[in-house]
């Protein structure tokens, strides 16, 4: 599968936090016949390279497989579905857009309703969107024939939207690149180091649930115990908005290494080493200080008695709604940064941490 192939498959996966199924699918085919597999209950899907030699301690490389998404949480009389949001969205952005709501039968394709100017009144026109005015509308006229259509409460709804990419450009277009764009990086990452001679060991977890609170990896570093761990993630691009001097996550820019968000300070030292490391193989990174955000870094540092982690960023324009956009050289510098330091990183090097 090229690399390409594996993005498009893994942007057009619907996989909501909690519903991640199909993404996994993809990953395991990918995987196939260099690595192994285990998943739990939580859908984190935990990958161990054949590569591996087993007795040594082991990288933890870490990419959530869900994206934002919402939930049906009613049925109205009308047929149209009034719906809660799975993780954080801008809500003004949302009136019109295509959805798909998943049915027993397979997904159906929907439209979040937007009133049309006609009978909007001044007051209306000048109100704050919520999600107690916005309603799915997948074209029943009831809500017997909505369930005839197959909706039930509780049924995940992800973004509609065309995957697409400028080769000329090396532009990509699509939704979920939160965090699938990580998961490509992480799994082109493992295929190329299968020939490599590493220090250490290499297990990766497809983690779930992060864009919910960072549940999935909670879980899963009860499972596994790494001398540290690098997470490979799609970051907000801050270059179209931000002054000049306060860009610190432009496309083309390379690796967005980050001191700090909300939740997390990544561990000082293993975030410089990672700087020379890249600096001695050629990738562009860049540094961010972000007052918001979050990841699974947050919880991988805590864990077990304290988790070396640094959070390897993809930017992202237009993070969290239904059309991102990415550079595939981003994407590129995030492989090669993962391989390099999976090539670097030994037990004493960790420990100095």
């Amino acid at each position: 599968m090229k690399d390409i192939e594996l993005i498009e498959k893994l942007s057009q996966a619907r996989g909501a936090s909690g519903f991640e199924d199909e993404a996994l699918a993809i990953v395991r085919e990918y995987c196939k016949d260099f690595a192994e597999f285990e998943e739990d209950s939580m859908r984190n899907l935990y990958i161990r390279p054949k590569f591996n030699k087993g007795n040594r301690p082991y990288i933890l490389l870490d990419a959530h497989s869900d994206e934002v998404g919402f939930m049906v949480q009613a049925i109205k009389p009308d047929g149209t579905l009034r719906f809660i949001p799975i993780g954080g969205w801008n809500e003004k952005a949302l009136p019109s857009s295509k959805v798909q709501v998943y049915t027993k039968s397979g997904y159906i394709s929907g439209v979040i309703a937007a009133v049309p100017p006609h009978f909007l009144s001044a007051e209306q026109r000048n109100a704050p969107v919520s999600y107690d005015s916005l309603t799915i509308d997948v074209g029943a006229c009831s809500a017997k024939e909505a369930e005839e259509f197959g909706v039930k409460v509780g049924a995940p709804v992800v973004p509609l939207s065309m995957f697409e990419y400028d080769e000329k450009h090396g532009i990509l277009q699509g939704k979920a690149f939160d965090d699938r764009l990580g998961v490509a990086a992480m799994l082109i990452c493992l295929k190329r180091l299968q020939n490599e001679k590493l220090p250490l060991d290499v297990v990766a977890v497809v983690s779930s649930q992060e864009e919910v609170g960072e549940r999935g990896i909670t879980a899963a570093m009860h499972r596994v115990k790494p001398l540290a761990a690098i997470c490979f993630e799609g970051c907000p691009a801050d270059d179209t908005f931000s002054p000049a001097y306060m860009v610190q996550d432009a496309l083309h820019g390379g690796v967005m290494l980050r001191h700090m968000d909300r939740t997390v300070i990544c561990t000082p030292r293993f975030t410089a080493f990672a700087q020379e490391v890249a600096a001695n193989n050629g990738v562009k990174v860049q540094m961010a200080v972000r007052s918001g955000g979050g990841n699974n870094g947050a919880y991988i540092i805590s864990a077990n008695g304290g988790t070396p982690v640094i959070v390897a960023g993809i930017p992202v324009r237009y993070i969290h709604t239904f059309n991102c956009i990415a550079a595939m050289d981003d994407v590129e510098s995030n492989v090669r940064f993962g391989a390099a330091l999976c090539k670097s990183l030994t037990e004493e090097i960790i420990k100095a941490f």
